[in-house]
């Protein structure tokens, strides 16, 4: 991407002024580098966020930013309902809630290394993954009810998982406002044996080695020291999240002229928040959001099952569980005054800072933890958020490396065994049921994570708190 297109404000932030349609400015956070390597999509495509009805403040994208479906994935955008806002599909993106869960395993590497190979092996034999992957669970109409309403605490009234997770859980669980009749017999259909799996793309279960601490107050907070283990689920809300997506895109689109909205782009295609239509999808979108909280849950209680069988006597606590693909309901001050806004996150985390009436007791001082996992092979990130990322980015950070290649590019440039074997040379156990899968997740058709992380903590969008390397992992 071409810098000149932008006003450089510091040396993280660029802007984009508006010009011809938009009605905000544009902003990214990069350095002169990452900002480069980005697609001109990317400039694209947050242009013409900036240019929807409603829209507050600015259209940012994170620093993982690539192309996407309409918004850019790594794409921010808050909407005012009193001023016209409005809510699209494509900028929460089709696997609604797809987020990160970090459990806390008491182990250390060393207690680990002996049974590395019969723990990869026991938690692929739990956890199905890969394309089009079913569980033991089957939801009749009553169940997918309840799973629709009641997110993981549904899943905990069903026996997976334990009271406590539920506080260290964006939403403690579970998402208000959710109406399972807008969630269509097709949507149902796909998601009625997938509950429990992690599915296929860059979705994973891994086993990581907690490799370099930045804050040691935070990390002590958190429960993180250097060599523990800890385990990371990368997932979200499977075909019905995809589903929910497809059809409301298709209604946005056909109504677009109803609601006098010009699109600059048909993919971005959305609906007032106050119309008929806006509820109907944050009611279904809220539905989805609840599928992927239980999802992970469901996935928690057999990753505590597999564990168990090598390592009887210890518990698998929650670090925290946050999303980063939804529309939320949030307090922000706009201009001096609190404003209730939609805040649209497509590939990028909500990161509170401390003193966040929403955080759980124990992260009140330090801020929310921010997952942000890494690609295949490399080093995922634990962050913090803070009180400066309010102004930078309404609380929002980056939610892994981006892609910079396509899976169809990945697939032709890598071979899937050849990947395994060069990671199991380093010491990382990768299982997964496709080689094609394995190679187009390959480590080098993502950005650099470490690069992208430092970004994050440079512009203020969250804080640096701890470095975690792959041992195990268990991939789609």
């Amino acid at each position: 991407m071409d810098t000149s297109q932008f006003i450089q404000r510091d040396e993280t932030c660029w802007e984009i002024q508006p010009k011809g349609a938009m009605r905000v400015p544009a902003i990214i956070y990069a350095d002169a580098q990452l900002l480069q390597d980005m697609d001109q999509k990317v400039y694209e495509q947050l242009t013409n966020v900036a240019t929807l009805p409603g829209i507050v403040e600015a259209a940012y994208a994170m620093p993982d930013a690539h192309w996407g479906y309409g918004f850019p994935i790594g794409g921010v955008a808050a909407f005012d309902p009193d001023q016209g806002g409005v809510v699209s599909a494509g900028g929460v993106g089709f696997d609604i809630s797809c987020g990160v869960r970090t459990l806390l395993t008491g182990l250390n590497i060393a207690e680990l290394q002996p049974h590395k190979q019969a723990l990869a092996d026991a938690l692929y034999r739990k956890v199905p993954a890969g394309v089009g992957s079913k569980g033991k669970i089957h939801l009749n109409h009553k169940a997918m009810h309840g799973m629709l309403t009641g997110g993981a605490q549904w899943a905990l009234d069903q026996g997976y998982g334990e009271p406590q997770d539920l506080e260290r859980i964006e939403e403690h669980g579970c998402m208000a406002g959710a109406e399972s009749h807008y969630v269509t017999p097709r949507a149902r259909e796909r998601q009625k044996d997938e509950m429990g799996t992690l599915g296929s793309g860059n979705h994973y279960l891994e086993v990581q080695r907690v490799a370099e601490i930045f804050d040691q107050n935070v990390a002590k907070t958190f429960g993180l020291r250097v060599d523990d283990m800890v385990i990371s689920i990368h997932c979200g809300s499977r075909g019905l999240g995809h589903q929910i997506g497809t059809e409301f895109l298709k209604e946005m689109v056909m109504s677009a002229a109803q609601y006098q909205i010009v699109l600059p782009d048909r993919e971005l295609a959305c609906a007032p928040l106050n119309s008929p239509l806006g509820k109907h999808y944050l009611g279904a979108m809220r539905a989805g959001i609840n599928c992927a909280l239980a999802n992970r849950q469901i996935i928690t209680h057999l990753t505590r099952q597999a564990v168990a069988t090598l390592f009887p006597n210890i518990h698998l606590g929650l670090l925290y569980d946050v999303s980063h693909n939804t529309c939320k309901l949030e307090q922000h001050m706009i201009d001096g005054q609190r404003k209730s806004l939609f805040v649209h996150r497509k590939g990028a985390t909500r990161a509170f800072g401390p003193g966040h009436p929403d955080l759980p007791t124990v992260y009140k001082e330090v801020g929310q933890p921010v997952l942000i996992g890494g690609s295949m092979g490399t080093s995922s990130y634990v962050l913090c958020g803070t009180k400066e990322s309010e102004q930078r980015a309404f609380s929002s950070a980056c939610h892994g490396a981006g892609r910079a290649m396509s899976r169809t590019q990945a697939s032709k440039q890598w071979q899937g065994r050849t990947l395994v074997d060069k990671l199991a040379a380093q010491g990382i156990i990768i299982r997964s049921p496709s080689m094609r899968g394995v190679a187009e997740e390959a480590p080098l058709a993502y950005k650099d994570v470490g690069a992208v992380v430092d970004i994050a903590d440079r512009a203020g969008l969250a804080r640096k708190v701890a470095r975690l390397e792959p041992v195990i992992c268990i991939k789609g």
